[in-house]
């Protein structure tokens, strides 16, 4: 069964290639990677009008919250995505989602009600709808994500590959093109645990200076975004206060 509840420390990293090819040697020591392999997942993310939650999330305050609907693959309008509510507070991270299909999704956001076997979840999810008012997809967020579990323990990495954009054609079912977040070669670790880092994961980390970072992919998309709009702003009205025609 898909897990639908979900609370823990999730600790992020940008690491070049030389990097990732040195912890993963380490992984296979001590970890294995999970039965899907190398996975490309989609997260369509939604958000108000004027980018209210992506813009709150940016200020890094104590609390923040996104809701964003997940596919693993290309999916179709009868496959099963996940409708995630992600809530981080004080370092931890708290998941709800529910499976469905995109159109219940669809008329989830236009105001009916979704079905779920998890009553409590449905309630925080419709209460986040209606409390935001007007929500709709703003971003599509893609990846290609090699997971890593250990055996005896809660600990869990992910290693996500080629990470990139789109805000156009907003669905899960065209594509899985985008514009890339990162240089070439340069890839997100995310460490997800419940308790303390083991010591042989912190001694890899700071052996091969690889440093925490904040990053956000929804983050980093509406940057790059918002700068293109300056740039063409720029471009059209910095000759004209020169008086170049």
């Amino acid at each position: 069964m898909a897990i639908s509840v979900m609370k823990r420390y999730e600790l992020k990293y940008l690491m070049d290639e030389g990097q990732a090819d040195a912890l993963r040697k380490e992984l296979e020591k001590h970890m294995r990677i999970d039965e899907y392999g190398r996975t490309s997942i989609a997260s369509l993310y939604y958000d108000t009008p004027d980018a209210r939650l992506i813009r709150t999330a940016l200020e890094k305050p104590a609390y923040k919250e996104k809701i964003r609907l997940r596919s693993y693959g290309l999916a179709t309008e009868e496959s099963p995505v996940f409708l995630e509510l992600k809530r981080k507070y004080d370092g931890v991270v708290y998941k709800r989602r529910i499976t469905s299909t995109i159109p219940d999704i669809r008329r989830f956001f236009e105001g009916k009600d979704i079905e779920g076997d998890n009553a409590q979840i449905q309630k925080e999810l419709k209460y986040f709808r209606d409390y935001y008012g007007s929500l709709s997809p703003s971003c599509l967020i893609i990846y290609d994500r090699t997971a890593y579990f250990e055996p005896d323990g809660d600990l869990r990495l992910t290693i996500d590959h080629k990470p990139r954009y789109r805000i156009n054609d907003l669905t899960l079912t065209k594509s899985l093109d985008g514009i890339p977040l990162l240089k070439e070669g340069w890839s997100i670790l995310e460490v997800k645990v419940q308790g303390a880092m083991p010591l042989w994961l912190s001694s890899v980390l700071s052996e091969e200076r690889i440093y925490k970072s904040s990053f956000s992919k929804y983050g980093e998309a509406y940057r790059l975004e918002l700068e293109k709009k300056m740039e063409n702003t720029l471009e059209f009205t910095v000759p004209a206060l020169f008086g170049v025609a």
